[in-house]
């Protein structure tokens, strides 16, 4: 009996080593559908387009397309681009128009001047907006930008943001919607 043990204890270390010799010591690359990064210390000038989602900490200039995924300007994020995606997210500052086939949220330590498209916004109590937004789902900005595409269907609304009150007032913290 003794002996049966100690072949059924090798036995199990010998498959303990074969499991880590053959389990790499990295994480395997990506096939698509992640996330991508643009860090803190990196500065893009030109145009990007994926099929990824894009978080954006660093600087970039040019144009963002990535019109089945979602970019996030993160708090450190300093863009001076126009933006087309399904979804836009914006914690830093934007100085472009934002263009989303589904929804644009600015949050509190947002700073965004320029236009928005897009069948749903949310602007959140603190963020400063300079712009107008256009919340008109067959309109012409999201049809030229997403032909081909479906958008969801948003409320057929306009809303134009005047500058003395972008940022403030009680209505600053809600969605915008008629």
């Amino acid at each position: 009996m003794f002996n049966k043990r100690e072949e059924q204890e090798a036995v199990a270390g010998e498959s303990r080593k074969a499991e880590s010799v053959s389990s790499p010591s990295r994480p395997a690359p990506r096939t698509g559908g992640g996330t991508a990064m643009i860090g803190p210390s990196i500065n893009v000038d030109g145009k990007l387009r994926g099929d990824e989602d894009l978080v954006i900490e660093g600087k970039v200039k040019g144009t963002v397309e990535l019109k089945n995924n979602s970019v996030t300007i993160g708090s450190q994020g300093d863009v001076q681009a126009d933006i087309f995606a399904h979804t836009i997210y914006v914690d830093g500052t934007i100085n472009g128009n934002l263009v989303a086939s589904e929804q644009v949220v600015i949050r509190k330590s947002a700073r965004v001047s320029g236009s928005i498209a897009a069948p749903r916004v949310s602007l959140e109590d603190g963020a400063h907006f300079n712009g107008s937004i256009d919340m008109d789902a067959k309109g012409d900005t999201l049809n030229k930008a997403f032909s081909g595409q479906k958008s969801a269907g948003g409320s057929g609304s306009k809303a134009d943001v005047p500058k003395s009150e972008s940022g403030s007032g009680p209505e600053a913290g809600k969605s915008v919607s008629h």
